[in-house]
């Protein structure tokens, strides 16, 4: 398999580009006669409303297929309790390609408590329901309904998290991986644009599908093995150093730090003898079988750390994995898309509208990106909570400045409703722009999950002067009154550059900042792999430093994660603690979702820690499980709501802490109990909500659930 890639609009166009470019893509026969077409060479299948913006992935992906010259049409949110929504524009030619939307479509329609969600911001009016539990499923069984010898190629955020075998929360059992449940016949994982573009073109030039296998960032069925490669049995895969004799795979063993020496690197080295090592190019590695990892939480545990070495485009082995006897086989991940690539993805003409078809409706997400700007991809952060590191990965793709000037300068003459304010200049990670390893050679050998933890890697370039250089510019373009950095904010990163953190707070805050210090203990915040609160207390002081001389009342919003895999009873009451120390009485609060495949996830599924070597008799961690403990750990993060206080006080006289409750300053609850609160609420495990109070801050500044879930629509 090839380490390069075609340049993304280096292919010959296919012949329907006479067409010409559609004012949006079409979702009716209607729309189709309009623009003379006979028919559609790819339909794609979502879950979300089709709004024609960049944030929107079926728009992306859409938009780049029309612009190599193939007619696309668009069926969203079909109804698939029938098959005659996906007969709608008729059969094909090339592929139909399907994806749950922006989001994974439990994540989506279920709470972290596996209680139904009422509300959808990718929906019209925001109502929920509009989409089925496991969207991918469905919408794929209804294409073979429709049209059975169509090839059906699975792609988006729920095909990313589902490739392999993977722990379901929602089930709560392993599941196998998407592609055999949906009996698909490809699936394209991470961002798609470089793999679905080299498909439909081979398409078009009447390859076959079942020989299509050498695609990065796809997965697909193999019934036998492949000639040529060398397979490597996952469980012999060794630390770096020197070629050795094999060793127990769970001998506890803690990577290193990553540095441009080969022998120091965080590289998986197999026990073969020199002569027999087998090139990486074409190397894969054998996973535990999902028969066995479906019964084995520990060596699931271990699967998820092999995957997840096995990430970075510059080294990343294939990976196979048996599954009944067929292999889903998955290639290495996409390379990443280069600035004048990424830059031609963005200005390909979005109409940056829902689709008429809406009549206006409101449509929550869209509204919540109408106005933004995505200048960058990707996050080097490796949160173990997140998707980010599973779907985009962890290379920085940057934008030009001119590039996204242009964007902005669209917004302001053609999008309705504009005021002159940007509400958001950012990404998955609002800081990271232009952020990369110093030396690209240490970068393609590097298999460290994050550059910042446990401390910001000496290879990482943080300089902040290209985004200072593009705020200033952004700031001075006629039309545009206000640019808003609304993104979450990488502060451990943001305190190297006091000049950035005075320029952010100077004139792109809007008040308030979030940020996500996640918890305040050093148990948890190593099994998120988060800084510990150190850099947060650094990062505020530069923060009301620069907002006093800058004359402005501006407040920092932190965030928290309750019941995350390895949080104890003690850390969340040293949590609560440290909130009412500092005034923050938090409204809504988050609650650890597992989301397939998140290295946190294994972690909850399994009790073992996959940061290090697995072993049956190493560490085990504290896992919160059970509604009742989740409630407990979210009822230390709302101390102050009274319906609360019944619990907290069995907790805290549980733990022999009932000298943190009484009626005084230094206690965390009060001995006395409101009437009309607690009681039945309490037993029930409800609560009215109380609104979000912070010592001098207004009423309400927390974002709504969907407002914030729908943040993940300028991520994808």
């Amino acid at each position: 398999m090839s380490p390069a890639a075609n340049s993304l609009f280096s292919y010959r166009p296919y012949w329907a580009k006479r067409f010409g470019t559609a004012p949006v893509l079409p979702m009716s026969r209607a729309e189709m006669d309009a623009l003379g077409w006979d028919a559609c060479d790819i339909i794609l299948v979502t879950g979300d409303a089709y709004v024609d913006h960049p944030s929107f992935g079926m728009a992306v992906i859409g938009r780049v297929l029309e612009a190599q010259g193939f007619r696309v049409g668009i069926i969203a949110q079909p109804d698939w309790t029938s098959v005659d929504a996906f007969t709608a524009l008729g059969r094909p030619r090339l592929f139909f390609g399907v994806t749950a939307g922006n989001m994974d479509s439990m994540v989506n329609r279920y709470t972290a408590d596996r209680k139904i969600r009422s509300d959808d911001a990718y929906t019209p009016g925001g109502q929920g329901g509009s989409r089925p539990d496991r969207s991918l499923l469905v919408y794929a069984q209804r294409c073979r309904e429709a049209w059975r010898d169509v090839p059906l190629i699975l792609g988006g955020i729920e095909a990313s998290l589902r490739r392999i075998a993977h722990y379901d929360y929602w089930s709560d059992k392993v599941r196998r991986s998407v592609l055999l449940d949906a009996k698909a016949d490809l699936l394209v994982y991470g961002n798609g644009e470089r793999q679905i573009v080299e498909i439909a073109h081979r398409l078009a030039g009447g390859e076959a599908l079942e020989t299509i296998t050498d695609v990065r960032g796809t997965a697909f069925i193999a019934t036998q093995a492949r000639d040529g490669w060398t397979e490597i049995d996952s469980q012999l895969i060794d630390e770096p150093g020197e070629l050795q004799t094999p060793v127990d795979p769970y001998a506890a063993q803690s990577a290193p730090e990553c540095s441009g020496k080969a022998g120091d690197r965080a590289e998986s080295v197999v026990a073969f003898p020199r002569r027999a090592r087998p090139t990486r190019e074409r190397s894969v590695i054998r996973m535990p079988a999902f028969e066995v990892l479906k019964n084995d939480p520990v060596l699931y545990a271990h699967a998820s750390r092999v995957l997840h070495l096995e990430t970075n485009p510059g080294n990343a082995r294939a990976l196979v994995q048996r599954h009944g006897k067929r292999d889903v086989w998955l290639n290495p991940p996409p390379l990443p898309l280069s600035t004048r690539e990424l830059d031609r993805v963005f200005e390909l003409p979005y109409t940056r509208m829902p689709h008429g078809t809406y009549g206006g409706a409101r449509i929550p997400a869209y509204e919540m990106i109408r106005f933004s700007v995505n200048i960058m991809r990707g996050c080097f952060g490796g949160c173990t909570f997140c998707s980010i590191t599973e779907h985009e990965g962890r290379i920085i793709q940057s934008r030009s400045e001119d590039s996204i000037v242009r964007e902005i300068e669209t917004i302001r003459d053609t999008t309705p409703g504009f005021t002159g304010v940007i509400s958001d200049v950012g990404g998955p990670t609002a800081n990271m722009y232009r952020l990369a390893c110093k030396s690209p050679t240490i970068e393609a050998a590097c298999r460290r999950p994050s550059c910042v933890y446990p401390g910001i890697c000496s290879n990482l370039n943080t300089d902040h002067a290209p985004l200072i250089r593009l705020y200033r510019r952004l700031r001075e373009l006629p039309g545009v009154k206000k640019v808003l950095v609304a993104s979450g904010l990488r502060y451990d990163l943001a305190v190297k550059s006091p000049e950035y953190v005075k320029e952010l707070v100077t004139h792109h805050v809007g008040g308030y900042l979030k940020i996500a210090p996640e918890h305040t203990e050093d148990g948890p915040l190593s099994k998120m792999m988060k800084p510990g609160m150190g850099a947060y207390d650094e990062f505020k002081a530069l923060f009301d430093k620069f907002s006093q001389q800058a004359g402005k009342e501006q407040y920092l919003i932190p965030y928290f994660i309750a019941a995350h895999p390895g949080t104890t009873q003690e850390d969340m009451m040293n949590l609560a603690l440290w909130l009412k120390r500092n005034g923050f009485r938090a409204d809504q609060v988050q609650t650890f979702l597992p989301s397939p495949m998140a290295t946190a996830t294994a972690m909850y599924h399994s009790g073992r820690n996959p940061l290090r070597r697995i072993r049956r008799t190493g560490e085990q961690l504290a896992i919160p499980r059970g509604l009742k403990m989740r409630r407990l750990h979210k009822a230390f993060l709302r101390y102050h709501d009274a319906d609360n206080w019944p619990l907290l006080r069995e907790a805290l006289k549980r733990m022999g802490r009932a000298d943190l409750i009484g009626n005084g300053k230094r206690h965390l609850v009060p001995a006395w109990q409101p009437r009309g609160t607690g009681g039945a609420a309490h037993r029930a495990g409800r609560g009215k909500a109380f609104r979000t109070q912070h010592t001098g801050l207004p009423d309400a500044l927390t974002k709504k659930p969907a407002a914030r879930r729908a943040g993940a629509a300028r991520r994808r």
